[in-house]
C-alpha cells in the first residue's frame, strides 16, 4: 500500500512537472501563431489595397508608410526615416542643414515648436518656443504624420513660406513669413559680460564641444586669466538637444567625478551609465544654468548632472520634459529607424519624462514691448546730474583715481540695468554671480 501510494505521489509530481514546463511553451506557440495570423491580415490588406485601390499605388511608399504608422504609435519620437531623411539627420548632427532653423514635435495631431535656433530664418521672424505650427502656406498639418508636416515646410534655399502659428496668450493665430535658408549652426559661444563668463549652447552636435573650448580659451585669455572673472553662466535656453554624447561632455566639462547620468532600457542588461573625469574647464568657479520650456533631452541632463551635484544653480522657468533615449538603427534600403530605447535618469536617480527639469529659482522672461513704455517713464530717467550742473563743487574726499573707479563702477552698472531690459533671465543670472563672488570674497 505505502510502494502505491508513493508511485501516486511520484505520478502527481511528474504531472506537475510536465504540466509546468509545457505550459509556458505552449503559451509561446500561441502568442507567435498570433503573430503569424496578423502579418497574414497585413499581407491580404497589402494585396487588397494594390490590387483594388481606386487609384495605382506606389508599393514602396505604402510599406514606409505602414513601418512608419507602426513606430509613429509607439510615441512621439520613434519614426521611420527613409533614406532622404536619414541622410539629412546625418548632416543635421554636422550643425549645416537646409530649411527654418525650428526643432518640432507633436502633441495630439499638432505639430508643437520645440526651440527655435538662435540666428536662424524662424529666430529671427519672432517663432516662439510652445508655438503649435497649424497650416503652413494655408495648407492645415493636422492629420499629417510630423515627417510629412516637415516635409512640407521643406523647400529652395530663398523661397518664402507663411506658417500659422498659435500661441498661449493670443486670441488669433499668427501668420508669420519666413525665408527658407542654408542653417549653418555654431553649436556654442562664450562671451564676457561684464565680470562674468557667458556659455551659450543653442544644440548639441559634434561642433558643441570644441566651440565650448575653444571660445572659453579665447575669451579668458582675454579677460586676463580665470582670477579676473567671477564665473560661469550656461545659458541653454531654448536648446532642443541632439547627441547625447555632446551633453554628456559638456556636463563633463564641469564636472570633476561623479555621475552624469543613466539610461535604462526594457532590459536588465540594456542599462548604461556615463561618469564625470577629472578635470573642471573653470576650475571650481561658480556657475549658473539658465534653462526654459525650450531647453529639452541633452539639456536636461546636462542642468540636471550640474543640479543634482550642486555644482550649479538652475535659474529660468521649468525645461520641457523630454527624458527618453532614441537609438538610430540602419536598416536595408538604406534608410533608418529611429527607436525609443531607453530612459534616462539624473545622477539622483529621477526620470524628467513629461516633468522636466525644475529651476532651483523660476524667473520668468518678461515680454518685451517697447512701445508700451509711456513718456512719464522715459522722464522719470536720470539726465541731469549735480555733477553735470556748470560750476559745480568738486568731490573733496577722494581722489582723483577713486573717483575715476567710481564712474567705472556706475557706467557697469548702467550697462548691467541696459542688459536687464534685453535679457532679464540673463541678467538675474549675471546678479547671482556677482552675490556668490561677494560672499566667497567675505569669507577670505
Amino acid at each position: 500500500m505505502r510502494k502505491f501510494a508513493m508511485a501516486a505521489a511520484c505520478g502527481i509530481l511528474a504531472g506537475t512537472l510536465v504540466t509546468t514546463q509545457v505550459g509556458p511553451l505552449l503559451a509561446q506557440e500561441s502568442d507567435r501563431a498570433n503573430v503569424y495570423e496578423q502579418l497574414d491580415l497585413f499581407g491580404l490588406v497589402f494585396e487588397r489595397i494594390r490590387n483594388q485601390y481606386v487609384e495605382d499605388v506606389d508599393e514602396g511608399e505604402l510599406i514606409e508608410a505602414a513601418i512608419n504608422g507602426m513606430l509613429t504609435s509607439l510615441d512621439p519620437h520613434s519614426s521611420y526615416l527613409p533614406p532622404k531623411d536619414f541622410d539629412e539627420m546625418q548632416v543635421d548632427t554636422r550643425g549645416e542643414f537646409g530649411g527654418l532653423g525650428i526643432e518640432v514635435t507633436q502633441e495630439e495631431g499638432y505639430v508643437k515648436v520645440i526651440a527655435p535656433m538662435d540666428g536662424t530664418p524662424a529666430f529671427e521672424a519672432g517663432v516662439e518656443a510652445g508655438d503649435f505650427i497649424t497650416a503652413v502656406d494655408g495648407e492645415s498639418l493636422l492629420g499629417l504624420t510630423l515627417e510629412e508636416a516637415v516635409d512640407l515646410m521643406r523647400g529652395p534655399v530663398g523661397s518664402d513660406i507663411v506658417v500659422t502659428l498659435v500661441r498661449e496668450g493670443l486670441e488669433e493665430p499668427l501668420d508669420v513669413t519666413i525665408t527658407r535658408d542654408t542653417i549653418k549652426l555654431t553649436a556654442a559661444r562664450v562671451r564676457q559680460e561684464g565680470d562674468s563668463v557667458v556659455v551659450r549652447v543653442s544644440t548639441f552636435n559634434e561642433q558643441t564641444m570644441p566651440n565650448v573650448r575653444e571660445g572659453l580659451r579665447d575669451v579668458l585669455e582675454e579677460a586676463g586669466g580665470l582670477d579676473s572673472v567671477n564665473g560661469v553662466v550656461l545659458d541653454l535656453r531654448n536648446n532642443p538637444g541632439g547627441l547625447l554624447n555632446a551633453g554628456v561632455d559638456l556636463a563633463d566639462a564641469f564636472l570633476e567625478q561623479g555621475e552624469i547620468v543613466s539610461t535604462r532600457g526594457r532590459g536588465s542588461d540594456d542599462g548604461d551609465r556615463s561618469n564625470a573625469t577629472a578635470g573642471d574647464l573653470v576650475e571650481g568657479k561658480p556657475m549658473v544654468v539658465l534653462i526654459n520650456g525650450g531647453s529639452a533631452s541633452a539639456s536636461e541632463i546636462v542642468a540636471g548632472a550640474l543640479q543634482d551635484h550642486r555644482r550649479a544653480v538652475v535659474v529660468g522657468t521649468k525645461s520641457f520634459g523630454k527624458g527618453s533615449v532614441q537609438t538610430i538603427m540602419p536598416v536595408q534600403g538604406d534608410g533608418a529607424i529611429r527607436l525609443t530605447t531607453s530612459r534616462y535618469y539624473t545622477p539622483s536617480g529621477r526620470s524628467i519624462q513629461a516633468l522636466g527639469i525644475s529651476p532651483d529659482i523660476v524667473v520668468e522672461q518678461p515680454p518685451r514691448n517697447p512701445a508700451e513704455e509711456t513718456e512719464e517713464e522715459e522722464d522719470a530717467r536720470p539726465g541731469r546730474t549735480e555733477g553735470s550742473l556748470r560750476n559745480s563743487l568738486d568731490n573733496d574726499s577722494l581722489t582723483e583715481e577713486q573717483q575715476e573707479q567710481v564712474r567705472e563702477e556706475q557706467a557697469a552698472a548702467e550697462e548691467a540695468a541696459e542688459l536687464r531690459d534685453e535679457d532679464y533671465q540673463l541678467a538675474y543670472a549675471i546678479d547671482i554671480l556677482k552675490g556668490l563672488a561677494a560672499i566667497e570674497l567675505a569669507g577670505q
